[in-house]
Order: structure tokens, then sequence, then C-alpha cells
């Protein structure tokens, strides 16, 4: 058996099997969700149409790479449902929920949480029922024994559980981000539910396409020399250029030091970081007017420092732009929701970190040699 053209026996003795296992898994876990969607769509459905008469606000949390998840669905979220939407990090909830919760403004409070142990996650749904008045929870959580799996809620609530292969034994999260995320948007388009098979199928394909043709190529750039990366993406990338830049960081063990922008973010500043040991990933928009921004952006690399080394990853053709490697999932033309693309995307940033924690000589799933982090955050302390 081999994941990642890598031997079991080999990926066993490098400890790296259960990392190497869940990314492979990622494109048949997308087809387990969806059927698990459809079977409890009536449920989710009817959660939704119950609280939607009420709620005025929605507000997407979790800690560390759940956090992450919001950014790449609000957008989608606030023009579907027509509702402000908000992305924040438990991290800031539970030292500051009064800046993010209004008494009287009734909210979804969506929680996504790997194992749902985490002090933050119940300590946020309590403290947002202590803020506000009427706050109802939709938990998205790949643990059914969790602490926020079992809680008593006050409100309305529904709790999802993904499918088991989504709870990565790993210490980074691979599966269970991309699930969680596909997970909403679906839910976001329920009474549509049965017409997104097609997108799923071409999820499951283009994720394929990363984990077949393009593999050697990530493989290769993770080689390369560089000490530094930047992942730049717009909208729904954006939560993917903020995960790649975690992922590949801790699966370095902070060898490689990270960071995330929007196109247009960085160039008012953070383009200093740029230097000769600089790796530059490009999560592009499938959006034609997006996309001009982006395309303004990597032309401009050419004035002041240049690069080690600049990857573009695109659903179509990235029209000649002068980068040193392309990712193109798609030989056709615009197929699937520019939101959706976050879901099948990220295998890039997590194929770099894993490639990048082998060549370091470190175990992919457990990079961590001080264990300074684990795969579920210890000593926080709520007050």
């Amino acid at each position: 058996m081999t994941y990642l053209n890598i031997d079991e026996t080999e990926l066993i003795g490098a400890k790296a099997i259960d990392t190497a296992r869940e990314i492979a898994g990622q494109p048949e876990l997308w087809v387990a969700i969806y059927n698990q969607v459809i079977s409890e769509r009536v449920e989710i459905k009817d959660f939704l149409d119950e609280i939607s008469k009420d709620v005025e606000k929605i507000v997407l949390t979790g800690a560390g790479t759940s956090a992450y998840i919001g950014y790449s669905l609000e957008g989608a979220l606030q023009r579907k449902k027509e509702i402000t939407t908000i992305s924040v990090a438990t991290t800031h909830l539970v030292s500051h929920p009064q800046d993010y919760f209004e008494p009287t403004v009734p909210t979804l409070m969506v929680s996504f949480a790997r194992s749902g142990n985490s002090p933050e996650s119940v300590a946020s749904v309590d403290l947002a029922d202590k803020y506000c008045e009427n706050c109802y929870h939709l938990i998205i959580t790949c643990n059914p024994d969790g602490s926020l799996a079992k809680h008593s809620f006050k409100n309305t609530s529904y709790v999802f559980v993904l499918p088991e292969e989504a709870n990565d034994k790993s210490l980074a999260m691979t599966g269970s981000y991309s699930g969680m995320l596909l997970s909403v948007l679906l839910m976001n388009d329920i009474d549509n539910i049965e017409f997104q098979k097609s997108t799923i199928d071409k999820l499951k394909q283009y994720g394929n396409t990363v984990l077949t043709k393009y593999l050697e190529t990530i493989k290769e750039v993770a080689s390369l020399p560089f000490e530094r990366t930047v992942f730049l993406g717009s909208g729904p990338q954006y939560g993917t250029a903020m995960e790649s830049h975690l992922k590949l960081q801790e699966l370095s063990d902070g060898q490689v030091i990270c960071k995330n922008d929007s196109y247009l973010g960085f160039r008012h500043g953070p383009k200093a970081v740029v230097n000769e040991k600089t790796l530059l990933v490009y999560y592009f928009s499938n959006r034609k007017d997006v996309f001009l921004y982006e395309k303004d952006l990597v032309e401009a690399m050419d004035e002041g420092k240049k690069p080690l080394f600049q990857i573009g990853i695109s659903e179509t053709s990235l029209y000649n732009l002068d980068l040193d490697k392309s990712i193109v999932l798609s030989e056709g033309d615009k197929a699937i929701d520019e939101a959706y693309l976050s879901v099948c995307n990220i295998l890039v940033g997590q194929l770099l970190g894993f490639f990048k924690s082998l060549d370091l000589g470190l175990n992919p799933d457990s990079p961590s040699l001080s264990g300074a982090i684990s795969r579920v955050v210890k000593g926080v302390t709520i007050y």
C-alpha cells in the first residue's frame, strides 16, 4: 500500500503514515461528507428554517486551523443568507466577548472544532449565551465524544459530526479542515443540495489531479532551500492562504517562517519580506475581475528583491504568467463556485508542509521536537 507515492512501510518508519493517509484520503472524504449532508438534509433544513426568522448576524469561529475556515466561508454565507457574517477566532472571543456579541441582536454562532475539546471551544459557546440574549448554535465537529458535541445548549442548536475518517489522528489538521469547510458550503445551499453533486464530482477530480499529476512537482518545490514562504489569496482563497501558512510552519516545526496576505494587501509593506530564500505561493481566483488584481501583483514582483521560486494554483489557464511552476486543475472553462476551490486548493499547502517536513528530517505526524505544539492545545486557563 502506498500513500502520496510512498510505501506504507517507509511512512510508518518516518512517523508520517497518518498525515500521508489523511491528505491522500480527502477526495473520497468529500464524497462521504456530501452523502452525509444529504442523509441529514431534512434535519439541517428544519434547523436553518426555524432560526432564519430570527437571526440577524452570523459569527464563524474556531481556534487555530478551525478559525481559518470562516474566512473562506463568510462571503458565500453573507451573499446567500443576506445576513451580516463575520469570522472571529475563539481565541479572540474568550478574552473580548463584549466586542463581538451584541446583546439584542439574535445571532447564529457556527463553531468549527476537530476534537471539540480545546478549552476555548466550550468557553466561547458559554460566553455567546452570556453576552447575547438569543444565540443559536451550529456545531461542526469531527469528534462525537468531544466536549462541544456533548454540550448542553441554552437555545436551539444543531450538531453535525463529520464521518469518522475526518477526525485526523495526526497533529496537523488536513481532512478535518477541508471537510468542515465543505460541510457548511453544502449546508449554505441545503435547498438545492442534490444539484451540488456535480460540484463534488469536480472537487474530487481536482483533488486527484493535485495528488497525482502535480504530486512530484510539489515534492520538488518542497525540497528547495527556502527559509520563508508567503501564501497569497483573495476572497475565499485568503482563508486558504492563512491555513497554508500555518500548515507549512507547523509541519516544518517553525524552521520555515510563513506569512499570508491578500494580493492587494501584500503591496502595503509586507512585500518587504521577500528575499532570495523566499517561496511565493499564489492561490488564484477563478473570477476574471478578481484575477486582474492578482495578475498585476505577480507582474509587480519583478520590481525589488526576487524570490527564490514562485508557484501558482489556478482552476484554468494562467494566461502565460511568468511563474516557475503552475498547477492547473482543469483543462476546460470555470466549472465551480469560487468558494468551493478553497476545499481542494488547500491540498497544495498541506503537501508542501508534508514534504518539507520529511525533507528536514522531521516526523510529519508529530513534527514538534520540543513539544511546543500538540494535537489539542494545552495550558489554557479559562477565567
